[in-house]
């Protein structure tokens, strides 16, 4: 695909945009909203790159709750007998 400056970019998605006829301008702006959505994910995943168990309810309320010992432990026993 040939590289395209920004603005100039920019100035042509907005032209091919005013040629569309009105009723495919809602899948534009859906196929656009999804792009900055996932932007927006991007950058929030790149600021919350560590778990914090303040900010996560599984983190916070579940893991640790409930204890068990090795869950291998003798499953040798438990599958094949002695």
């Amino acid at each position: 695909m040939a590289r395209y400056k920004p603005m100039v970019l920019k100035d042509a998605v907005k032209d091919a945009v005013e040629r569309l006829p009105d009723d495919m301008l809602k899948e534009v702006f859906d196929f656009v909203s999804f792009l900055l959505s996932k932007e927006q994910m991007v950058e929030n995943n790149d600021k919350e790159s560590g778990l914090d168990p303040q900010k996560d309810p599984i983190l916070r309320d579940y893991i640790g709750g409930v204890s068990h010992g090795s869950l291998a432990k003798d499953i040798d026993r438990e599958l094949y007998g002695e």
